[in-house]
């Protein structure tokens, strides 16, 4: 990747000197879906698919930049001292906003730069490409100008970008996930307070299979702003009664107290699902801590259905290819990653029948759906930083 993100720079830009490797990864929640911004927990980890960029800095105020992945948009030229969303940028406005954002931060960026992007992430397939070129831009610029932000800030940074650049209302956890990732572990994240641990993820004899449903799906354009309104409407009926800042303040069992305060049928299903994936989260990461990965299975399989049914954020080709992998003896679990609509699910599965699980479940799939789906496996790796000279030749 890193010689044709070279042999790209000089095509486009003319040169090849002087340029600085980064790299962000792409993140799969293991559990603790649509919990983020209800203020709970989630479990996601960083992987070793991700966005890569090369970039050098130039002399003046304009910013230039070329993605592998979208060719055929050719380079986007920005001024620096005038950046505006503008829907035909499409990719572009993704770091636009990053820029915008450490700008309005009070970063004294003065000169732009030349920048090649270039990823192995699917896009829109519910692995965050869109936070993962966020921090690859934001740890570029950091870097570059030695601000000296913090990794957690730097996510903050870039959540900001998505929701007031973009538009899209997510959570932290894409951001937070892809800044601080961790070899071999998944982080505990409380979405409220941003306390985290992290979690060593044991893989012996098993796999994180990622696979993709090739619906197309791009969150901007899905409901989850609805999702956020139901969720949103639920929780000021609650606070008629009841003393909370979010809806994963509450228990279980506290919230079947309360739940008849909730009007409208619709925004208590949400809300039933916030609450009980917030409970299924934590109880994941006590059966990891005690290295009872087997029991992952019921958990994920609740966290789906509770997705399907009280979310609704499912539909018939996640639905298809997670009940695929239901009914394959190697898979420990299964569920829909992501922000749904299409996109992604997550399975763990038994080492030596990965083969049979991919080709059994995949032709399953496409009987129901009349799509093939794609099988990814990824191996949990570090969080967005500059690559050192080894990494970059």
């Amino acid at each position: 990747m890193i010689e044709t993100l070279r042999a790209a720079f000089q095509q486009h830009f003319g040169h090849s000197e002087g340029l600085r490797y980064f790299f962000a990864p792409g993140r799969v929640n293991l559990i603790g879906e649509h919990t983020d911004y209800n203020g709970g927990h989630v479990f996601p980890c960083a992987l070793t698919l991700g966005t890569y960029a090369v970039s050098a800095k130039r002399s003046d105020g304009l910013i230039r930049m070329y993605s592998l992945n979208f060719e055929e948009d050719g380079v986007k030229e920005i001024d620096l001292f005038d950046i505006a969303y503008i829907e035909a940028d499409g990719w572009a406005n993704y770091p636009k906003g990053v820029f915008s954002k450490l700008i309005e931060a009070g970063m004294d960026i003065k000169e732009g730069f030349d920048i090649v992007y270039g990823g192995n992430i699917p896009n829109g397939a519910g692995l965050s490409s869109s936070a993962s070129i966020e921090l690859v831009t934001a740890v570029l610029i950091n870097e570059w100008y030695s601000f000296g932000v913090s990794s957690v800030d730097l996510a903050l940074l870039a959540q900001r970008a998505e929701n007031e650049f973009i538009g899209v209302g997510c959570g932290i956890m894409d951001q937070f996930a892809i800044s601080l990732g961790k070899e071999d572990h998944a982080i505990l994240l409380n979405c409220d307070s941003l306390s985290f641990e992290y979690s060593p993820l044991r893989q012996e004899g098993l796999s994180l299979v990622i696979a993709n449903t090739n619906k197309k799906r791009t969150l901007a354009d899905s409901k989850y702003n609805e999702r956020l309104a139901e969720c949103q409407s639920a929780l000021d009926d609650l606070r008629k009664e009841v003393d909370i800042r979010h809806l994963c303040d509450l228990t279980v069992d506290k919230f079947a107290q309360h739940a008849y305060l909730i009007q409208d049928v619709t925004s208590l299903k949400r809300a039933r699902h916030a609450v009980t994936e917030n409970e299924r989260t934590l109880e994941a990461v006590n059966l990891l801590r005690d290295g009872k990965i087997g029991e992952m299975g019921a958990l994920m399989k609740a966290s789906h259905l509770s997705l399907k049914n009280d979310y609704e954020v499912t539909g018939l080709e996640l639905d298809a290819l997670v009940e695929a992998a239901w009914r394959h003896p190697g898979t420990i679990g299964s569920r829909m990653t992501g922000a749904g609509f299409g996109g992604c699910t997550i399975s763990i599965v038994k080492e030596e029948l990965l083969d049979s699980f991919m080709k059994e479940s995949g032709a399953i799939y496409e009987e129901k759906t009349g799509l093939q789906a794609s099988f990814y496996t990824a191996g949990i790796g570090g969080g967005a930083r500059e690559l050192m000279k080894e990494e970059s030749e």
